[in-house]
């Protein structure tokens, strides 16, 4: 691995780098060649609304504004879908944060609550609709979510949620037996049942993010590659930012750049932000035999009940993708020790896959916010310049309806009942201790969830 491979800490770094190619990654061995962008900035340009970041949240929201009628450019450091929404698991999901279905009530009271809910049922739809309108083959799959128990202890909090979710949300959650599980979906010493959700679709991120890239420019918006944002000032009512090959100037601008958020890029997201290094595998396809031995039948996504949770899914070609949190930062030392750690948690869920091995691995920050809720809101003395930030791990789904939710926020349209996201973002209270807190929730959650 090139050293140049290996991921600057946003903490400290100016940026993600300028014009890098994709990660050498699964999505990236399999999704064909990237459509065109409009290539790097090359002088100087008038826009309506200027947005940093072309991922999944700055082209949907490009899309949907250009869509509008408004002028966008888009600025990205490298190319379009480089960072989590070409290199995520491709798991997308009713969610919004990182709260389970009783914490929300706790924190919110139930009719927030539901109301936090439904708009994550509708994030999902928003994943659907742009699939449909932009004929996106992201080789999606819709078997649902399960939850899986890697303890047996672990099933009385399922069997909870459970009824919360029917009685409280309205949902159809329900739950798998251990056996149903182990001769239906996974077999192995950590599928000890499991709680199922009907709604989530199993893809491509990268795919998604190439789609995502022909429908916002299909719709007008400009999007340059190779053009990170290298100075930003304000003229008049006008926001003026530099890249290395000319200026954009806009009325509105929006950061939509989550875990590769540089930490002087804005006040607004300054000390707001902690990125978080989520590490995945995959191995080379199962033989029939291990297939059957380790009955890993499911097309659904899966996670587990870890406080660091795995994820994982079993691919099209009976390859598994397996993913969790990484290192605290990215060195060739930590990658090659996570890639290692990584193979051996799988094969401790799948004992029958003892000579599975890994042809891919990369990783990718991720974007933790002090609340643990993504938030889609406005910096608080500037109105015009707006962001979507802070998915949790978990934003395949609400990162493009965030971009349609700030698309709206601009052109003046009503927005859901949202009230724990539309807000500004907390600040982490002693920020220059994010990592040093980072480390010690690690051990702590890890040492919880060896206890079971």
């Amino acid at each position: 691995m090139s050293e140049s491979a290996l991921l600057a800490d946003p903490l400290k770094g100016r940026g993600p780098g300028r014009g890098l190619p994709h990660v050498a990654s699964y999505w990236n061995a399999v999704s064909g060649p990237p459509p065109a962008d409009d290539g790097a900035l090359a002088g100087n340009r008038e826009t309506d609304i200027a947005v940093i970041g072309a991922g999944y949240t700055g082209l949907s929201a490009a899309y949907h504004l250009a869509r509008g009628g408004a002028r966008v450019v888009v600025l990205e450091a490298n190319c379009a879908g480089w960072g989590c929404s070409g290199r995520n698991g491709g798991f997308a999901r009713p969610v919004i944060g990182r709260h389970g279905p009783a914490k929300m009530i706790s924190l919110w009271g139930l009719e927030t609550a539901r109301s936090v809910f439904a708009v994550a049922l509708a994030a999902l739809g928003t994943v659907r609709a742009l699939i449909r309108e932009g004929g996106i083959d992201c080789d999606a799959t819709g078997e649902g979510h399960l939850k899986v128990a890697h303890r047996v202890s672990r099933m009385k909090g399922l069997a909870a949620d459970a009824a919360l979710w029917r009685d409280k949300y309205g949902y159809p959650a329900n739950l798998l037996t251990a056996d149903e599980m182990r001769t239906k979906h996974l077999g192995g010493p950590e599928s000890n049942g499991a709680l199922h959700f009907p709604d989530a679709i199993g893809l491509n991120p990268l795919k998604l993010s190439f789609g995502m890239l022909r429908l916002a420019r299909g719709a007008g918006a400009i999007v340059h590659s190779a053009s990170p944002v290298t100075g930003w000032r304000k003229d008049g009512a006008r926001h003026v930012l530099a890249t290395p090959g000319g200026e954009v100037r806009a009325r509105n601008v929006v950061i939509a750049t989550n875990g590769y958020t540089a930490e002087q890029l804005h006040p607004a997201t300054r000390a707001r932000l902690l990125p978080v290094l989520s590490h995945i595998i995959v191995t080379r396809p199962m033989t029939p035999a291990e297939k059957q031995a380790a009955s890993f039948f499911s097309n659904h996504v899966i996670t587990d009940t870890r406080n660091l949770l795995y994820y994982f899914r079993r691919l099209p070609d009976d390859r598994i993708m397996f993913g969790g949190r990484g290192q605290i930062l990215d060195t060739a030392d930590s990658r090659a020790a996570q890639r290692a750690f990584l193979l051996k948690e799988l094969v401790r869920k799948a004992p029958a896959l003892a000579n599975i091995t890994v042809e891919h691995d990369w990783a990718g920050w991720v974007c933790i916010t002090a609340d643990q809720m993504p938030h889609v809101y406005h910096a608080e003395d500037d109105a015009s310049v707006l962001y979507a930030l802070g998915y949790q791990g978990s934003g395949v789904s609400f990162a493009l309806h965030a971009g349609k939710l700030l698309a709206d926020r601009i052109a003046g349209k009503p927005l859901p009942a949202l009230p724990p996201a539309l807000t500004p973002l907390p600040r982490f209270p002693l920020p220059f201790l994010r990592r040093f807190a980072q480390r010690a929730a690690f051990l702590w959650w890890r040492l919880q969830d060896e206890r079971g």
